[in-house]
């Protein structure tokens, strides 16, 4: 008597990891929870009289951020494809929303933050990734457009005007220059003309220096940034502080936890400042640790947009190319506010600097990029098998 055939095992959906990939992102993670720690227990105990407060919060931060990675991981690019153009209109309208009297959450002067259920969410980080999708969809669509007529370069480009008025409004100069770079770097890589693109840049660098000019306190923040020390306890204090921690951190730092520029001389320590905070404690060691893990980051996200560019999959393409210019810049201008290369901006170190909303936002970030790679290992896998059958 013949026995009945069992039926087939569902297949299972190997999820097929970047190593070098996660290697970064997790080392940012916990080394940026690390120095979290270490420059805010002296302010736990200020603000709330808690040593622990704000290592727990980071913390939680963190798990809810992985836990939005996880959710975004299980969503296909094709999704994202879709949703490109009503995620851009959400955009602007948080961005209109946070200025509303009594919406928005003003700190130190600047209103660019919501409170949904005790979660403060910086909207600029939600609008920069927004940009990335919406622009790799824009470009995929109107390919030759951009390509061949000027015309495609600017429509997006109008847009996301409108955007960055918002962010001056709020205001968050360093945000909207991000969003540009975003856009217009990904309108290069998906082809537009050198001469147009040139042309293009010129215009946007002319109205960012006039932007520069007629603000008094960014007028303020270039003339101190060429010169902190000429007024080293008023306008160049917070640079000058940073790059006493550098110069006490020499090679290998003062230690885990001894640094002293922490200790209420250096302003944002574990926000904007903590890049000068590891300088301090972990020396240059530290310093090119973090700028290698960066690297990794940002030389993986371009070879995961050319591998998917190879296999056809276009918009994932450009969205790869879209995360590796959004997290390089950011962590550029970051590290270049820090070490005295750049004027103050109010930037986070991405994936390491404490906040709840971009901590969230940036780990789903980087789940689209390793959905994108795992889109393309799907690809090829089946090309392979077809070509065999």
């Amino acid at each position: 008597m013949l026995k009945p055939t069992p039926a087939p095992k569902p297949r299972q959906t190997r999820l097929h990891t970047d190593p070098l990939l996660m290697l970064a992102c997790f080392s940012l993670l916990g080394i940026g929870f690390m120095m979290v720690t270490s420059s805010s227990l002296h302010l736990g105990v200020k603000m709330a009289d808690d040593i622990s407060h704000y290592p727990f919060k980071q913390l939680a931060h963190i798990a809810f951020g992985l836990a939005f990675a996880g959710f975004v991981l299980n969503v296909p690019m094709k999704s994202w494809e879709k949703m490109g153009q009503t995620l851009f209109i959400a955009g602007l309208a948080l961005l209109l929303v946070v200025l509303i009297p009594g919406v928005g959450v003003k700190v130190n002067g600047s209103i660019r933050w919501l409170s949904i259920l005790g979660l403060r969410i910086q909207v600029s980080e939600v609008v920069k990734f927004i940009s990335v999708i919406y622009m790799a969809g824009y470009v995929t669509r109107h390919a030759e457009h951009v390509r061949r007529s000027a015309f495609g370069l600017v429509k997006p480009l109008m847009l996301f005007s409108v955007a960055c008025v918002l962010l001056l409004l709020e205001p968050d100069f360093g945000s909207a220059v991000v969003i540009l770079i975003i856009a217009m770097g990904m309108m290069f890589l998906g082809g537009a003309r050198i001469s147009q693109f040139i042309i293009l840049l010129a215009l946007v660098a002319g109205l960012a220096v006039m932007l520069v000019i007629v603000s008094p306190y960014r007028l303020a923040r270039v003339t101190s940034f060429l010169d902190p020390w000429a007024d080293a306890k008023d306008t160049g204090f917070q640079l000058t502080q940073a790059l006493i921690s550098f110069g006490r951190g020499e090679f290998f730092g003062v230690g885990l936890g001894n640094g002293l520029q922490k200790l209420f001389y250096l302003p944002e320590a574990h926000t904007d400042f903590l890049f000068s905070v590891l300088g301090e404690e972990l020396g240059l060691l530290g310093v090119l640790t973090i700028i290698g893990l960066f690297s990794a980051l940002v030389v993986r996200a371009f070879a995961i947009g050319e591998q998917a560019e190879q296999a056809g999959l276009r918009f994932s393409s450009l969205a790869a190319y879209g995360l590796g210019i959004w997290f390089g810049f950011q962590s550029f201008v970051n590290m270049g506010v820090n070490m005295g290369m750049l004027p103050t901006k109010g930037l986070t170190l991405p994936l390491m600097s404490y906040g709840g909303g971009s901590m969230i936002v940036m780990c789903g970030a980087m789940a689209v990029l390793f959905r994108i790679h795992y889109e393309v290992t799907e690809h090829n896998k089946s090309n392979v098998k077809g070509k065999l059958a």
